[in-house]
């Protein structure tokens, strides 16, 4: 076993200016993939996976007044806030993600009226919150753009859908739930967008395998390459 080999999240070489930040994991090569063979190039690059730790206010600006109105608005909402290289995201409790959501579009002091973007990460080194869902929301009225984050466990991957507050969310969620088998509970039709309904997995977790899966054509031919096209 190789140096590399035993890197651990207790062991990795954190940057002297990301004392303070949180190490979860240790990403290993290009793609951060272990036992499928790395193609890229990059096998033996090893790099600590950094999580900026909680900010405390004041935070400056309007995130001051944006927090604010949030908490005041659904108690107990935040479970942290981070500003990290300008951007402010707030992690909320998955019980009331949609209470902070209708709360963040309907406050005339926020109103945070388009869900422009909802995706996932998935963390297998933060137990217990391995799987994030990260929401971008802007506020159309006063130009502002803030991102809430929600964790959940590899073991209970359920979170309830905002597709009744932000109708936008409703294939940003299908595609969560496809890419990394994120359960929108009350979504009104939650299956999958890219891969075929009966695929096995979620192909963006980490701990999905990279290479060796046979590609599906559900009764499609490919030719070969020289028969594809001639541009002489």
């Amino acid at each position: 076993m190789s140096q590399d080999d035993q890197t651990t999240p207790e062991t990795a070489v954190v940057p002297s200016d990301a004392q303070q930040l949180e190490v979860i994991g240790v990403r290993e090569g290009a793609f951060g993939v272990t036992g499928t063979g790395d193609t890229s190039g990059f096998g033996g690059l090893t790099r600590p996976v950094l999580m900026p730790p909680p900010s405390t206010a004041p935070f400056g600006g309007w995130f001051d007044e944006v927090a604010e109105h949030l908490e005041d608005g659904v108690a107990g909402a935040i479970e942290k806030v981070v500003v990290d290289r300008g951007e402010i995201t707030f992690h909320v409790r998955r019980e009331l993600l949609v209470e902070t959501a209708r709360h963040l579009r309907d406050d005339p002091t926020l109103r945070f009226e388009l869900c422009s973007s909802l995706s996932a990460v998935h963390y297998p080194g933060e137990v217990g919150r391995e799987l994030h869902v990260v929401i971008h929301l802007t506020s159309m009225s006063f130009r502002r753009r803030i991102r809430v984050e929600v964790s959940v466990a590899d073991a209970d991957p359920h979170l309830p859908s905002i597709t009744g507050v932000y109708p936008t969310a409703d294939w940003h969620e299908r595609e969560a739930w496809d890419m990394f088998g994120i359960v929108f509970d009350g979504h009104p039709g939650l299956t999958r967008i890219l891969m075929p309904d009966d695929w096995p997995g979620h192909p963006q977790r980490k701990d999905y395998p990279l290479g060796g899966i046979p590609v599906e054509y559900k009764g499609a031919t490919i030719p070969a390459p020289d028969e594809r096209r001639r541009y002489s």
